[in-house]
């Protein structure tokens, strides 16, 4: 009789992703609330990059570089609204905006660096 039917060797038992996504929003929060830049950006990039990381590993997208490119273009979208209209956070969307940036930046160097590999788990 098996102990934990239903679970093999061939699956992974937990994923790191929500982790990183559960540090990466309230560090770019505080980021952004004290006006910290280098903070908010680091935030914005461990939440984007766990978020695509999460989206690649459950098997939603099939390449990373959609995913990247849309979620940048969320935060420019959000860093926009914060530096370039009445809000007058400009600090804060620029925090942002770099964020996008360097989002976008990763999943290309990603994209041409880190081959299709077989996962043998």
């Amino acid at each position: 009789m098996d102990e934990a039917p239903g679970l093999s060797d061939q699956y992974r038992t937990a994923s790191p992703w929500p982790v990183f996504i559960a540090l990466g929003i309230p560090i770019s929060e505080l980021g952004l609330l004290f006006g910290l830049f280098p903070l908010a950006v680091g935030g914005l990039l461990l939440f984007g990059g766990s978020v695509v990381g999460i989206l690649k590993e459950s098997g939603y997208v099939t390449s990373t570089i959609r995913a990247v490119t849309a979620l940048a273009v969320i935060l420019l979208a959000f860093g926009g609204g914060l530096a370039f209209t009445n809000i007058a956070l400009v600090t804060r969307g620029y925090a942002v905006i770099a964020a996008a940036i360097l989002l976008v930046v990763g999943g290309v160097v990603f994209e041409l660096f880190v081959r299709e590999q077989r996962q043998t788990f």
